[in-house]
C-alpha cells in the first residue's frame, strides 16, 4: 500500500511539473496591437476645419483649439508671465498687465497672442493708437488671428472709421464664418458703408 501511495505521489508530482513547463513554453497569444495615439491636427488643418464648420457650436469648438495653440509660446516663462498678466487684467490692474506683457514680449517678440493681449489692455486704457499698433503687429505675425481682426474692427468702429471696420469684420468671417456676433455687425454695417440696393 505504501508503494502505491509513493507511486501515486510521484506520478502526480511528475504530471504537475510537465504541465507547468508546458504552460510556460506555450507561446502567448499576441496582444492586440496598440492603437497609435491620434496625431494632433496642425494649425493649418484646424483653420481649414474652422472655415468649413457647419454650425456655430462646431466652429466654437475648433476656435477654442486654435486659441489654445495661440496661447502657447514655447517658453514656460513667457506663458507664466502672460497668465499673470491675464490675472492682473481680470483685477483691472491694467498698468501691471502692461508691465508683465512687456516682459513677455522681451522674451517672445514674435508671439502674436502677446501683442493681441497687450492691444486689449491698451484699449481698456483708452489708448486706441497703442491698441491699433499692437493689433497690426499681431496680424503681421499671424494673419489668421480672428480675435485680433475682431479687435481691430472694434477699434476702427470706435474711431468712426466704418469702412475699414467693415473690412476687418469681413476678414474675421473669411476665417471664422460662424461668428454670429460679427455676422450681425456686418449685416448692420454693410448698408451704411456699401449703400443700400434699390
Amino acid at each position: 500500500m505504501r508503494f502505491f501511495a509513493c507511486l501515486l505521489t510521484l506520478t502526480l508530482s511528475l504530471s504537475v511539473h510537465p504541465l507547468g513547463a508546458q504552460e510556460r513554453a506555450r507561446p502567448k497569444e499576441p496582444a492586440a496591437p496598440a492603437q497609435p495615439a491620434p496625431r494632433p491636427s496642425t494649425l493649418d488643418e484646424l483653420f481649414e476645419r474652422l472655415a468649413k464648420a457647419q454650425s456655430e457650436q462646431e466652429a466654437q469648438g475648433v476656435a477654442t483649439l486654435i486659441e489654445r495653440r495661440f496661447s502657447r509660446s514655447g517658453s514656460d516663462t513667457a506663458d507664466l508671465l502672460l497668465s499673470r498678466a491675464a490675472e492682473a487684467y481680470g483685477k483691472k490692474d491694467f498698468p501691471l498687465a502692461i508691465e508683465l506683457i512687456d516682459r513677455v514680449l522681451t522674451i517672445r517678440p514674435n508671439w502674436a497672442e502677446a501683442w493681441y493681449k497687450r492691444a486689449t489692455v491698451f484699449y481698456q486704457l483708452d489708448d486706441p493708437v497703442g491698441a491699433m499698433a499692437d493689433l497690426h503687429r499681431a496680424l503681421k505675425l499671424e494673419p489668421r488671428h480672428f480675435n485680433a481682426w475682431t479687435g481691430l474692427g472694434h477699434v476702427l468702429m470706435a474711431s468712426d472709421d466704418k469702412a475699414r471696420a467693415l473690412e476687418a469684420y469681413r476678414r474675421v468671417l473669411k476665417i471664422n464664418p460662424q461668428m454670429s456676433d460679427v455676422k450681425t455687425i456686418v449685416t448692420r454695417l454693410s448698408p451704411t458703408v456699401d449703400g443700400q440696393d434699390l
